[in-house]
């Protein structure tokens, strides 16, 4: 979901002094500008924003106010105002809510400065804010990792219940989310279908153009293991060994569906490649995860802003001695919908000029 930029609508109310015509209330400006009830300005429920109150005072003298700030939940009107975290400061010019803070919905901000010599003369302006839905990040493997590599001999989880993240708390809720699983031969065939109706890869239905990742299956239950049947049914999915082929890329999607509203979905996709020897399970994430944003298959980052990757062992790691990192440039194959990973032959060229850390060696003690 993408942010919508919008105006802000000032509600302002005075009540001039009428004993002292040259001292009237102040005048109130809140920035962001114009909004209103049936247009407020909307905000992921992950992000943190602010509102500016800009002051004008119309009188002469020592000029000392109180301020306060009260938000209430809005329906078709706003009539119910909210208890607000400890971490809102709500007497000062300006109101700043961190991110998680108000749930989703709509909120009317308010303003109200009353002068302390005069409490005759206040003013109160209002903002419409509406809270919205950050869109959760589909992951099947730890860190979102986009490749990986297993053994033939070697059970393979996918596991987005865990791996998942909603931005807007502070843990991914598998519960709340229904499940479903396809896999291809990556660079060879589409996902099986029939006229467009994608197959799961639990689906006993053939597509004759694109046979199905598991070829040798023989019965339910045999090859596949959902997890988490009772909480959050098939949050994971386990294949078990012998059930992929060696030397074949394999690609699997999650699609995930809000079991409360339909319209919330979510995808998620891995490859996976399949060899003959054991390997470690490497996953790959970046250090300031912001950096880089899910995009389907990929990861997009700003390609003139600086990306620092670490690397996770998952399992049993032992006897570490080196660790050495290599960049793969794609070169997409429209025929077979796939992309294809060529090296990138200039790390050595430019290490320590545009790439740092390409080996890193473990001493024993």
């Amino acid at each position: 979901m993408e942010q919508h930029s919008s105006t802000t609508t000032i509600i302002t109310t005075s009540e001039p002094f009428v004993t002292n015509r040259t001292c009237f209330s102040p005048a109130i400006t809140l920035i962001p500008g114009q909004s209103s009830l049936a247009s407020p300005l909307q905000y992921r429920r992950s992000q943190d924003f602010s509102i500016i109150s800009i002051l004008q005072f119309n009188c002469n003298g020592l000029l000392l106010t109180n301020m306060q700030w009260t938000i209430k939940n809005c329906t078709s009107s706003c009539l119910f105002q909210i208890q607000l975290n400890e971490k809102v400061i709500t007497t000062l010019s300006e109101l700043y809510i961190p991110s998680r803070i108000l749930a989703y919905g709509t909120y009317e901000l308010t303003l109200t400065v009353t002068m302390v010599n005069l409490p005759i003369l206040k003013s109160s302006s209002s903002v419409y804010v509406r809270i919205t839905a950050s869109g959760i990040t589909a992951n099947l493997v730890q860190l979102g990792t986009s490749m990986i590599t297993r053994g033939n001999q070697q059970d393979l989880l996918l596991d987005p219940g865990t791996f998942s993240v909603d931005p807007d708390e502070n843990s991914f809720d598998a519960s709340k989310w229904k499940y479903e699983y396809y896999c291809r031969i990556y660079g060879l065939y589409n996902f099986p279908n029939l006229q467009g109706i994608l197959l799961s890869i639990d689906d006993s239905r053939i597509d004759p153009l694109n046979p199905s990742c598991l070829s040798n299956r023989s019965g339910n239950g045999t090859i596949l293991i959902y997890g988490n049947s009772t909480l959050s049914p098939k949050s994971s999915l386990t294949i078990i060994s012998g059930s992929l082929q060696s030397n074949r890329t394999y690609q699997f999607m999650v699609y995930m569906e809000n079991r409360k509203n339909s319209s919330i979905q979510a995808t998620g996709y891995v490859l996976v490649q399949i060899e003959d020897t054991r390997p470690q399970l490497i996953a790959i994430g970046c250090v300031i995860s912001t950096m880089c944003v899910p995009n389907l298959e990929f990861q997009l980052v700003n390609p003139t802003t600086q990306v620092a990757l670490f690397a996770v062992c998952v399992g049993i790691c032992t006897n570490i001695q080196n660790i050495s990192w290599n960049i793969y440039q794609s070169s997409d194959n429209s025929s077979s919908n796939s992309t294809q990973w060529i090296l990138f032959n200039q790390m050595i060229t430019y290490e320590n000029i545009w790439f740092f850390g390409k080996e890193f060696c473990i001493n024993s003690d």
